[in-house]
């Protein structure tokens, strides 16, 4: 079988999207490669991959006998994805900028120029898929639910789904890693990347330090009790344990502590004990705005019959959406308690596969201490 159609996938030198790159040409399209830098940092640092990952890129094209290209997005990624990221942690909250790089950078830079390619379709290597409902683009999650990567696809509009392909959103990641295997690609075996692109292996703490001033202050109790100090608040996101360097203090139990609030105008951290603590827990959230990627699709459900993840390694659960119009919010309401929702993560939407859409949480309101 072959197409007509041009095909350009975004190849990280990964096994995933070289998987993809094979499946489209087996299925006939005429394929190109497209490698992506989209930040810019000395290649004999230690921390980066970049020139690694191009020679994988490389020696699959070579195999597969397609074309690559190379393009740098580092321009367009840190004005539409990293200062965003800088911003939100000024402020206090704990962006996902992954989200933001599939709307702006994979989805939207990246397509512009395939498109000035001459492609009638871009590609990547998620788990992820699309199905057409009277000519609307649905996207769902992937057959592998332990590899879905739905949830950071929730941001792209209609249009960019409409020119896209999830080659391996029906396999797992084993069937993927066999295939390489077969095909005799030398990065079969490549572990996967995980954490933020940017920052890479090296420490969080490090990173955001070198553009972020930290402005260490005290860590209180519900109370006021000063039990330690933070080194910034940007450091620390809701129902974190690691790191709070609390022990051994008079007059209070044995449970370790967990981060429950930020108070950005004294610069004080919260902490709570216990897992199970209330202030941890909470059945409503507050959205400012929601993107839906199908505009009339989502119509046909009920906004009463929804489920919700408030990240991304979680089941969906069930919820409804609500809004308030005197004060222009979404507010989301959970079923069972939910723990750590944390302002600047995503709630994405779903029902049963089909991937709605989503919303950056804005605010909580906690179980009140009555509650159990």
């Amino acid at each position: 079988m072959t197409h007509s159609k041009k095909v350009i996938i975004g190849l990280s030198g990964g096994v995933d999207s070289s998987v993809a790159a094979y499946l489209l040409k087996k299925e006939g399209y005429i394929v190109e490669a497209l490698f992506m830098k989209n930040w810019e940092e000395d290649d004999s640092s230690e921390y980066c991959h970049a020139s690694k990952d191009l020679e994988d890129a490389r020696a699959v094209c070579a195999l597969l006998h397609i074309k690559l290209h190379t393009a740098n997005f580092s321009a367009e990624y840190w004005d539409e994805v990293f200062e965003n990221f800088l911003q939100e942690y000024k402020a206090g909250r704990t962006p996902n900028p992954d989200i933001l790089c599939n709307r702006e950078i994979k989805f939207k830079a990246f397509l512009d120029y395939a498109i000035t390619l001459g492609a009638d379709y871009i590609a990547t290597g998620h788990y992820a898929r699309i199905q057409y409902q009277d000519n609307y683009p649905l996207l769902l999650k992937g057959v592998d639910s332990n590899k879905d990567q739905s949830y950071f696809l929730y941001a792209i509009n209609e249009y960019a789904l409409s020119k896209s392909l999830f080659p391996i959103g029906g396999l797992s990641k084993p069937e993927v890693r066999h295939i390489a295997h077969t095909l005799g690609f030398a990065n079969h075996k490549k572990k996967d990347s995980t954490g933020i692109c940017f920052i890479g292996e090296r420490r969080f703490k490090d990173f955001l330090s070198q553009y972020l001033k930290p402005n260490p202050g005290y860590i209180e109790t519900l109370e006021g009790k000063i039990i330690g100090q933070h080194e910034g608040l940007m450091y620390y996101t809701l129902g974190q344990r690691q790191g709070l360097k609390i022990g051994g203090l008079k007059d209070t139990a044995s449970q370790p502590w967990y981060v429950a609030a930020k108070d950005m105008n004294r610069n004080v951290l919260i902490a709570v004990q216990g897992y199970h603590h209330p202030l941890l827990y909470t059945t409503t959230i507050i959205l400012k705005k929601i993107h839906w990627i199908n505009r009339t699709a989502y119509k046909d459900y009920t906004l009463q019959n929804l489920s919700a993840k408030i990240r991304y390694r979680q089941s969906d659960a069930p919820c409804v959406l609500s809004t308030n119009t005197t004060k222009e919010e979404f507010i989301v309401t959970f079923k069972e308690p939910q723990r750590a929702a944390t302002p600047g993560q995503s709630i994405v939407f779903y029902n049963e596969a089909h991937c709605l859409g989503g919303g950056i949480i804005d605010s909580f309101i906690p179980q009140t201490l009555s509650k159990p």
